[in-house]
């Protein structure tokens, strides 16, 4: 068998190769496995492995992580192939092929491919009602939500939040969550421009000094504000495209693209190029004039919330 891991859940993925590993070491050993940095093996060696017959195992796994170096190679898996043993593995694992890619053509004709997508916001938070499940608490759908806005959308890291809450609290309460969880930045950025846009200053400059109170630098403030205008503005011309479309073309999460939704609508076209333009002359003015960053952030958030 030859299977091809790829895709944006990186946990997702990880889990399933943990997985698969797992059960194929129980069944044959830890001498059956060998495990390939593509980064810095060679080709040669890449092949030999894939070729060579199992070493005092009955079977052999293969898993090459990191492809990118070995595209011509990949090229030519058909040709390979016939002298890959019955009893070899082979796993490749590719986290973000290059899809217009002769190499990534090449795996999906000649092995098995198994994508791990990014969750939307539906998909999610039903997944972290499983993951709390799974850790022997519980949480609501609605609480669910809440947690992924709060600390963002990578499974990894909101696994670990879900095991930290049942920890304290089998039972998952937004409290719990508010106490226990710190909030990503960028979720936090999101949260001060929708202040902004909404004309809410106070609640504006209260997330604002927060994140100085966490040690966030105002030129990393001003890099996630950028950030986030460059999400809205490909939102605000999708046209009517669709959540999912918005994000696969744009390499984003769906549950970004949906978050971003909201505040896009309330702007005009005009503003959000404005917005963009005077985020980057302040940023160029940050560089390279000796301005005070915190007062010129909150003059430019201010101006937003007019």
């Amino acid at each position: 068998m030859i299977l091809t891991l790829f895709g944006d859940d990186n946990f997702g993925l990880r889990a399933e190769l943990t997985r698969l590993v797992a059960e194929f070491v129980a069944r044959h050993g830890d001498l059956a496995l060998e495990r390939i940095d593509g980064d810095e093996a060679t080709s040669e060696h890449i092949l030999d492995a894939l070729q060579n017959l199992p070493f005092l195992a009955d079977a052999k796994m293969v898993v090459v992580e990191s492809l990118e170096k070995h595209k011509e190679l990949i090229e030519k898996l058909a040709e390979i192939m016939p002298n890959i043993p019955d009893a070899t593995t082979v796993i490749f694992v590719q986290p973000k092929p290059d899809k217009r890619a002769k190499y990534y053509k090449s795996l999906q004709k000649n092995t098995t491919c198994k994508e791990f997508s990014a969750a939307n916001e539906r998909d999610l938070s039903g997944w972290i009602v499983e993951r709390a499940k799974h850790a022997n608490g519980e949480i609501s759908r609605t609480d669910a939500n809440y947690l992924a806005a709060r600390v963002g959308v990578n499974k990894s890291l909101l696994a670990n939040e879900i095991e930290k809450l049942t920890t304290y609290n089998p039972k998952i309460s937004r409290a719990a969550i508010d106490d226990l969880c710190e909030p990503l930045p960028q979720s936090t950025i999101f949260q001060l421009l929708d202040a902004a846009f909404a004309g809410n200053t106070k609640q504006m400059m209260e997330i604002y000094e927060d994140q100085r109170k966490q040690r966030v630098e105002p030129m990393a403030i001003i890099g996630m504000i950028a950030w986030q205008l460059n999400i809205l503005a490909i939102v605000k011309t999708a046209g009517d495209r669709s959540v999912d479309e918005i994000a696969k073309a744009a390499k984003l999460n769906p549950f970004v693209v949906r978050k971003s939704m909201s505040v896009a609508n309330k702007l005009s076209l005009a503003q959000l190029k404005k917005l963009i333009k005077d985020c980057a002359e302040l940023d160029v003015r940050l560089k390279s004039e000796p301005i005070n960053a915190d007062d010129a952030i909150q003059n430019l958030l201010l101006q937003i919330a007019a």
